[in-house]
């Protein structure tokens, strides 16, 4: 220890007793190895104090009083004439106290670790898990109750999807053919922005794309494309992300969710634009439900400029195309909300 053997041949007079009733008496003070080695005047050992295990009684005053620690019957006196070796022995006793085990700060230590990690797992793992979780076990059922509830709560804004018993059945027909029987379209007065998509296999549809066109290959196209972007983002993982893991605890636990919450998300839901597809992926559906692009190509772009790919697949196609609905269903349709 370097601060030890700065101090090896340091001494000093002190005043020492062994016992409270007993006098004091001058004794030499040295710093051994490990020990304060207290002796008379002939240099006979009376004490060894364990370097190790020495406490000052006044801290900071003159003069100084030390005893072995857990013992104050036996006492050690120096005058501030003997600051030298006073000033030693506090060195030493810092130098020691620095390395003694700190079980509280190890305890301290490992709990702040352990809260920590709690803390990142709480905050970059938990939300995400949960979330995967509530994908995996939530039912159909319940997730076309999820999407019928949001229908009700845009209704403010959207108004009441529209319905017509004379168009119920070209509706049911349309939704037959692009989304099979898992698919459900519900037509909206205004609110949604063409189309979009909700848990439970819904599709909303805007009126104007069924009342501003004479093809119904158009509003089929749209569908179409909706359910590329249905596959592509789960409705129900983007209403989870949105409100959160404390909602997504809650319909794992009760099976519900708050009917603020929805109202919050089916408010965000009608200001998003539709998100951009892949026109590769868009033809390879159009393809495979034998449907035209050219219609739908030519109502995003009236030029086809920009929809080129869509209008030439048609003429590359040597499958045979299949209408999306026959003329007397789709003039029920476009009357589905009294236009």
């Amino acid at each position: 220890m370097t601060a030890l053997k700065k101090y090896a041949r340091l001494e000093a007079t002190g005043l020492w007793r062994a016992r409270p009733e007993e006098q004091r008496r001058e004794v030499i003070v040295s710093v051994g190895n490990t020990t304060l080695i207290i002796a008379d005047s002939k240099d006979r050992p009376l004490a060894h104090w364990s370097l190790a295990a020495i406490a000052r009684a006044n801290p900071g005053e003159f003069p100084a009083l030390y005893h072995p620690d857990g013992d104050a019957q036996e006492s050690l006196e120096f005058t501030e004439g003997e600051a030298e070796m006073v000033k030693a022995i506090e060195k030493l006793r810092c130098v020691i106290d620095r390395r003694r085990p700190k079980p509280g700060r190890l305890r301290l230590v490992i709990f702040g670790v352990i809260f920590a990690t709690l803390c990142a797992l709480a905050v970059f793992w938990m939300p995400q898990a949960v979330q995967t979780y509530a994908l995996r076990v939530v039912p159909e059922v319940k997730r076309l109750e999820i999407g019928l509830s949001l229908i009700e709560k845009m209704s403010n804004l959207s108004g009441t999807p529209c319905h017509s018993d004379s168009a119920k059945t070209a509706l049911d027909q349309l939704s037959q053919r692009i989304l099979g029987a898992k698919g459900r379209l519900r037509v909206l007065p205004s609110g949604v922005q063409q189309t979009a998509h909700l848990p439970g296999g819904l599709v909303l549809i805007h009126r104007e794309l069924l009342e501003d066109y004479d093809d119904p290959d158009v509003v089929a196209g749209y569908i179409l494309a909706e359910t590329l972007r249905a596959e592509q983002s789960d409705s129900l993982h983007r209403l989870l992300a949105f409100t959160g893991t404390l909602s997504v605890f809650r319909l794992l636990t009760t099976g519900k969710m708050s009917e603020a919450t929805l109202k919050k998300y089916a408010e965000h839901l009608l200001l998003q634009s539709p998100a951009p597809i892949d026109t590769g992926l868009l033809i390879e559906q159009f393809s495979a439900q034998r449907l035209r692009a050219a219609p739908y190509a030519y109502a995003i772009d009236v030029t086809g400029e920009q929809t080129l790919a869509l209008i030439e697949a048609d003429g590359a196609s040597i499958e045979q195309f299949v209408p999306s609905l026959s003329d007397n269903y789709w003039i029920r349709l476009q009357t589905i909300c009294g236009g």
